[in-house]
């Protein structure tokens, strides 16, 4: 597989006010983001060009239009406005929203978190591109007694990263490609930062979770594998997630017209996931396959 140079976008492309955020999804009872039944905030925006990425809807900061050809009528004239369109074939993907509204929406779960032990988990997108409303929101979920999680690449300045990760209960935290000049040229991701800040946090007694996605040509080897071990182990660390790639993420790539660079790509085997969980499991870490 070649790797190519990702794209170069800021951090801070998306600057919303503290009190409205962009987000393009809130998804209910997920068991995959955290303890117990989750709602999971999908925030709008990233500096990162993952190949794999599975939302790739989340990437740019705009809100654009897509148009389902399944629900279209062609009507003419057509009027291509997603608020106009009789069908539902044209589509907003993002949409602004307050931080008053969305404590209101989540919260409509209350009783599914206190059930199950569940909260609200944000996610992207890269969440620390919206980091002030972020962290205000957190807040008032805490005060309300709801379980609070974000899952980030942890690839800001500190001062974003921080405020935000102190109100989380947890912090699902991924680790991907372990070489920096590979980090940078295929993810455009400031590795020794990403390292630094989980160092960080968990010195700090935040409850900081490692995932690795487990992505044929990239990251699922026992070298990429070996680095994190031995990143970890000082920290104190000993939970591992371990993410086997998918493509469950192809039909968006479809959706918006681009071209998808993992096709043709098989999930990893039982044996190569088996493997890497063994060599983890080897060196004293509590391993999840999924998360």
């Amino acid at each position: 597989m070649t790797l190519s140079a990702a794209p170069r976008i800021s951090c801070e492309v998306l600057e919303t006010r503290a009190d409205v955020a962009r987000i393009f999804n809130i998804q209910r009872y997920s068991l995959n983001d955290g303890r117990g039944i989750r709602t999971v905030v999908f925030f709008k925006g990233c500096p990162h060009r993952c190949p794999w990425c599975a939302n790739p809807e989340s990437l740019s900061p705009h809100i654009h239009t897509v148009r389902r050809e399944s629900k279209c009528l062609h009507c003419a004239p057509c009027l291509r406005d997603a608020n106009e369109c009789p069908s539902g074939a044209f589509e907003n993907i993002g949409r602004d929203v307050t931080l008053d509204a969305l404590v209101q929406e989540v919260m409509k779960d209350d009783v599914f978190f206190r059930a199950s032990g569940g909260g609200v988990t944000l996610s992207g997108g890269e969440v620390l591109m919206q980091a002030p409303f972020a962290a205000r929101f957190l807040a008032r979920l805490r005060q309300l007694g709801v379980h609070t999680a974000m899952e980030t690449a942890g690839d800001a300045p500190l001062s974003r990263l921080l405020p935000v990760a102190n109100q989380c209960d947890e912090v699902l935290f991924d680790l991907k490609i372990m070489d920096a000049r590979q980090a940078k040229l295929v993810l455009n991701l400031n590795l020794p930062r990403v390292l630094a800040n989980f160092r960080h946090l968990a010195a700090s007694g935040i409850c900081v979770i490692p995932r690795i996605p487990l992505i044929p040509g990239y990251t699922l080897s026992q070298e990429n594998l070996q680095r994190v071990l031995a990143f970890l182990q000082p920290t104190g660390v000993t939970v591992l997630h371990l993410l086997p790639f998918h493509a469950y993420g192809e039909p968006k790539y479809r959706l918006l017209g681009r071209d998808w660079a993992m096709k043709g790509i098989p999930a990893p085997s039982a044996d190569e996931v088996g493997a890497l969980r063994q060599r983890a499991e080897q060196a004293g870490f509590q391993v999840t396959v999924g998360g």
